[in-house]
């Protein structure tokens, strides 16, 4: 059966954003990909598939010179500001450094192994350490230091010592004394080879011709006279194809190499940094260095779906792995850090948000599923995510998509934000923005496109929402942040009809159910989808982890059901599958029974994460089948009890207040016990002119047998059915008595709906075809009754059977009689006196400002006694909704104020139990 059209998944997508920067110029390479890109002040560097890099003016977006001697594609480009160097990492196995004010070449560096390395995919630059970071092919993190007490150095005889000082420095820096001598570099037979027709063999002392001003007048004096007097241009420092040859040529010792630094190719990398007294943040090339600067972090994503944090500093540049963040989803082939916070773009069309002070998942975004996203950059609070399918994104910092457009006719490989300057008479219209931004993308369509983009205003964030276009096209009042993510989310929600106990909806469900597996990821959970039998809908377990920092954390369950009840639209004012707002009211089925709940409680601990205070592991478990009998659902959880892990609390909302102002605490459910009575006559249906009289009517037995059941002060017949009822306390019955006065109902009524057993005779089916003059030869009857506290569930289940066999027995008729026990639930009584009980009390008075009401339900809701039993932990009920919700019946809704409400009630909750110590050990 087709499942009914499916929303998209993502929590941010708009169907109608698709607003793009202008475009402000574009660059056309001839015949060759853009793979790589890097900027300076002055120009636009773009590594190229054609193993060259193209430099372009950024003044005037003119070609200005190609940077040649790579072999292979240009992988990754890194701008050193603090040198003016340029890094550009190859399919060649070798990484290049040239001088970004000249455009010459530097030098040249050869991972360990060399080829063996295979491609290098990505660079970093640690410019207080002068380190270079490389990400290779083989799985191998390697470094290489370029400050003058680590360089390989040449004999002393060479013209041109292999370093160059940063800028503003007179001469470099000796070896310090005392130092070893260091091991000779192998000789490279291109770089160190002499013209040939000198027909000599390579040696390390042969100099190719390369650029003087480049480098510093104390180096440049020791060069060859005839050297000295080439021709210099000022501007492009160009010189002839033979000129253009590495200072000098270096190789990565074993000792700076991490083998298996991951268990696929190092995609991807970036530097954090972190200062005394200041959290962690940024970190680029030409961020100013600070005498307070101690660690960084080096973060690398891999295609293990990994990303690995490594700490590193001035002093020890060898990185140290201090934690591996797991994607689970894909290869990591982009990332980016913004204060603490990095971002991995992923092969399955995700990004992933890590925090990296908790160590915890704050965020996953959808940015196009099954599609690579392979290139990030970041403008302030703003994040661009490039694809594979041409598009390009822009995330605000409350995670809304706030523009989408097809950037290119292909796929964008890479992009990088630069700085432009509006002096120019063409960008005159800027002058209003003093200094702008370009987003710089390139792609297989060999071109680079220039955007215009701004750093984002505090006004601006969110501006555009498409969570705030839905709600007020929906007559609903816009709060912003994550209330309007929870009400976007539960439009998507409401929209599936995951009708369960019907056949024509099972696909709905299993929709539904991954649905939200994929809805609780964005939100940043882990999420999956657990089968829980052949004919049964599966289950969803996501868990939110608190601080990973944090060791002990309380572990809370949370229990709810994404299954509605059919919603025929008679007595409908719209669409119970389309979610509406009137009046303060969100109207749909399933608005207030279970799903506007399950999205207050995933909102509330997304919003902890977001910052970074979520201090407890919050474990999902959202079943299929609650409206249906919960079949599969004990089984399931058995069989994964490992997987959920051990749990100090179980969190349930999934009923009502008994008012419409006063918030609720339910902390008693009866159970139930569902019973089927049959009796047949064992032959076929008669006619009552025909037979009437003559034979002993099954109808009749079944009349005598129900009616033995009840006596007639409407107590339950059944022996010993009250013998172990809690006796009514004074203080109880106080508490009724103010409760009645609040509900105006008796307390009479209200103590017989909550805390005393019942018996019901729901329904009569019989055989034949109805009508009036038919004996039906069989009479089928539906009994449930309701238990209490201290009544045993087996116990009562057993003298139900036995009292109505020995009742027909005495009937004596020949009838024949069948009892069968089709569904139970046990009685749940909450603990007044817990701990956790009393910071739910507490969160709710805080929010609303007066005592909540201590209330119990006459409802059974079977999972939560058995869930109590299984991980031998208390369960709390905070119900949402109001009395007037509906739930079951026709315009079933729930108010917008008790959601927004509610998930602040949960957040204060999670706050409050941060520090309860944990009965158990985290899985």
């Amino acid at each position: 059966m087709a499942a009914s059209n499916v929303p998209h998944p993502s929590l941010s997508r708009p169907n109608d954003v698709n607003i793009a920067p202008r475009l402000w110029h574009t660059l056309q390479q001839k015949d060759t990909s853009i793979l790589s890109l890097a900027a300076d002040d002055r120009h636009i560097f773009s590594g190229s598939q054609g193993e060259h890099i193209s430099v372009w003016d950024k003044d005037s977006f003119t070609f200005k010179t190609k940077l040649k001697g790579h072999t292979g594609s240009v992988l990754a480009l890194e701008y050193a500001a603090d040198k003016a160097w340029l890094f550009s990492a190859s399919g060649d196995s070798t990484v290049r450094v040239w001088c970004a004010r000249t455009l010459m070449p530097l030098y040249v560096l050869h991972p360990h192994l060399e080829t063996d390395a295979g491609d290098l995919f990505s660079l970093a630059w640690f410019a207080e350490a002068e380190t270079l970071y490389i990400g290779c092919q083989d799985t191998s993190l390697q470094f290489f230091s370029f400050s003058p007490s680590s360089l390989v150095h040449l004999p002393t005889n060479t013209p041109i010592v292999p370093f160059s000082p940063a800028e503003g420095s007179n001469s470099p820096s000796p070896p310090p004394s005392g130092t070893s001598t260091p091991v000779f570099r192998r000789i490279h037979k291109f770089f160190d080879s002499y013209p040939q027709y000198t027909r000599r063999p390579a040696d390390a002392a042969a100099r190719n011709p390369t650029c003087l001003s480049c480098e510093p007048p104390s180096v440049a004096s020791n060069v060859h006279s005839f050297r000295a007097r080439i021709p210099v241009n000022d501007d492009l420092c160009l010189r002839q194809e033979t000129m253009q040859s590495p200072l000098a040529v270096f190789q990565i010792s074993p000792a700076n190499v991490i083998y298996s630094a991951h268990y696929g190719y190092i995609y991807c990398m970036a530097l954090a940094l972190r200062e005394e007294g200041r959290p962690m943040g940024a970190f680029t090339a030409d961020t100013p260095l600070a005498s307070t600067a101690r660690d960084m972090y080096l973060v690398t994503g891999s295609g293990d779906a990994t990303v690995k944090l490594w700490q590193v500093s001035s002093s020890n540049c060898v990185p140290t792995l201090l934690h591996t963040f797991d994607c689970t989803i894909g290869a990591v082939l982009a990332v980016e850090v913004h204060n603490d916070t990095v971002f991995a773009g992923c092969q399955d069309g995700y990004v992933k948000i890590w925090d990296l002070e908790t160590r915890t998942l704050v965020r996953s975004l959808i940015v196009a599923e099954n599609v690579d996203i392979l290139s990030l950059s970041i403008l302030g609070t703003d994040l661009y995510t490039c694809a594979a399918n041409g598009e390009i994104q822009r995330w605000s910092s409350s995670f809304d998509m706030v523009a989408s457009w097809h950037g290119h006719d292909g796929i964008v490989l890479a992009s990088t934000i630069t700085d432009i300057s509006s002096s120019a008479s063409d960008r005159s219209a800027l002058d209003n923005h003093g200094t702008s931004c370009a987003l710089l993308t390139g792609g297989n369509d060999n071109c680079i496109k220039v955007w215009e983009v701004e750093v984002p205003t505090v006004q601006e964030m969110g501006k555009g929402s498409s969570i705030s276009r839905f709600k007020r096209s929906n007559g609903l009042p816009s709060s912003g942040g994550i209330d309007e993510t929870m009400v976007y989310a539960l439009s998507k929600f409401i929209s599936i009809p995951s009708v369960s106990n019907s056949a024509s909806h099972r696909e709905d469900c299993r929709q539904a159910a991954i649905w939200l597996r994929k809805c609780l990821t964005q939100l940043g959970a882990d999420a999956s989808v657990l089968p829980t039998g052949e004919s049964t809908n599966p289950m969803v377990l996501a868990t939110f982890r608190g601080t990973e920092t944090k060791p002990g954390k309380p572990r809370i369950l949370f229990y709810g059901h994404y299954d509605v009840i059919s919603a025929p639209p008679i007595g409908w004012t719209s669409d119970p599958f389309s979610l509406s707002g009137r009046n303060g009211y969100l109207y749909g089925r399933g608005a207030t029974d279970n799903k506007g709940p399950i999205m207050a409680i995933a909102c509330a601990a997304a919003n902890l994460l977001a910052r970074r205070a979520l201090d407890i592991d919050l474990v999902l478990l959202v079943e299929g089948e609650e409206e249906a009998g919960s079949g599969g659902f004990v089984e399931a959880v058995r069989k994964h009890k490992d997987l959920i892990g051990p749990i100090d609390a179980i969190l349930v909302s999934n009923s009502t207040w008994i008012a419409e102002d006063t918030p609720c605490i339910t902390y008693g459910l009866r159970g139930v016990i569902h019973c089927n009575v049959e009796i047949s006559s064992g032959g076929s249906d008669l006619h009552s002119g025909v037979e009437g009289g003559a034979v002993v009517e099954p109808m009749h037995d079944m009349l005598k047998l129900l009616g033995a059941l009840i006596d007639d002060n409407n107590r339950v017949i059944i022996p010993g059915f009250y013998d172990h009822v809690r006796v009514l306390s004074s203080e109880e019955q106080q508490s009724y008595t103010v409760l009645a006065g609040i509900t105006q109902t008796p307390a009479s009524s209200l103590a017989a709906r909550w805390r005393d057993p019942s018996l019901t005779v729901h329904n009569i089916e019989i055989s034949g075809p109805k009508n009036s003059t038919v004996i039906p030869a069989s009479v089928k009857a539906h009994v449930s009754v309701r238990i209490v506290p201290d009544q045993d569930l087996d116990e009562i289940a057993q003298s139900l059977r036995d009292y109505l066999r020995s009742s027909f027995q005495k009937l004596q008729s020949p009838n024949e009689l069948k009892v069968t026990i089709d569904h139970t639930a046990d009685w749940w009584l909450g603990n007044l006196d817990d701990p956790w009980f009393h910071a739910l009390e507490n969160a709710v008075r805080d929010e609303w400002a007066t005592d909540p009401l201590r209330i119990r339900e006459g409802g059974s809701i079977p999972s939560v006694p058995y869930l109590e039993k299984e991980f031998g932990c208390h369960a709390l009920h905070l119900p949402l909704g109001q009395s007037t919700d509906q739930a079951h019946l026709p315009n079933e809704r729930i108010s917008l104020s008790n959601l927004r409400r509610g998930r602040s009630v949960v957040e204060r909750f999670f706050c409050n139990v941060a520090n309860l110590p944990s009965s158990r050990v985290n899985a």
